[in-house]
């Protein structure tokens, strides 16, 4: 959730963690409601290597622009049947007759240039492969360090945010991300998605300090074996 922060319920003075009704502390838009917390808990944060997870979640981030993330998280499911589970090998296959059955299709957000943009990036994922390359791989190459920190070792701890103000809504990283993936044919890709996929997939931890889960995703990312750009290679 980056800067932008969505629809999240962002009060009007910047917050750090709340306790919520379990005892548990999250961050404040993690609180409610429950798809948010499930995927605040269990999901974002967490590093991600897998193509077919990566894949799916930059698609998603692209139909959120402009949207609520509450809308994409209660049409997930949906999401996933309309488009083959993001399998990028059927996704890079669907034709204009696909199109228009996914414009007809109430369960997901019909909007024709994100329809066309998932299936171009289906396409792009595999060029990526033709050359010998991992998206997943593309994206944990641009894991930066903090800005005034000095170079980072694998697992080094980065400042915790303190409250939601603090996060930013794009990064140098997702800049030259985003710069990297338009070069290579990926549509719906600007910074601030882009570090919206990052952040859900793990390459930064941006729970805040006091959210009982930034522990968990920091060991987490600790223990990760980040996927090399090129499979085989370190």
């Amino acid at each position: 959730m980056a800067g932008k922060q969505r629809d999240q319920p962002v009060p009007a003075s910047p917050r750090g963690a709340v306790t919520g009704d379990d005892g548990v502390s999250r961050c404040p838009w993690g609180q409610s409601p429950p798809e948010y917390r499930r995927y605040h808990d269990q999901e974002w944060g967490r590093p991600v290597g897998d193509e077919v997870r990566t894949f799916e979640k930059l698609c998603l981030e692209g139909f959120q622009s402009g949207l609520s993330w509450l809308t994409i998280l209660r049409k997930r499911e949906s999401f996933r049947r309309a488009f083959a589970n993001f399998d990028p090998v059927v996704v890079a296959g669907f034709d204009e007759g696909d199109v228009e059955r996914l414009l007809n299709d109430a369960s997901i957000v019909r909007h024709r240039g994100k329809i066309e943009a998932a299936v171009t990036n289906a396409r792009a994922v595999l060029a990526l492969r033709e050359e010998g390359l991992l998206l997943s791989g593309l994206f944990w190459a641009h894991e930066q360090p903090p800005a005034k920190a000095a170079p980072a070792r694998r697992g080094q701890v980065a400042p915790a945010p303190q409250v939601l103000s603090d996060l930013p809504a794009a990064t140098a990283g997702s800049q030259a991300l985003s710069a990297e993936l338009r070069r290579r044919g990926f549509r719906f890709v600007g910074p601030t998605t882009v570090y919206a996929a990052m952040q859900s997939l793990g390459i930064v931890n941006d729970h805040l300090s006091g959210c009982d889960f930034r522990a968990i995703a920091e060991a987490e990312r600790a223990s990760f074996a980040r996927p090399a750009q090129r499979p085989g290679r370190a």
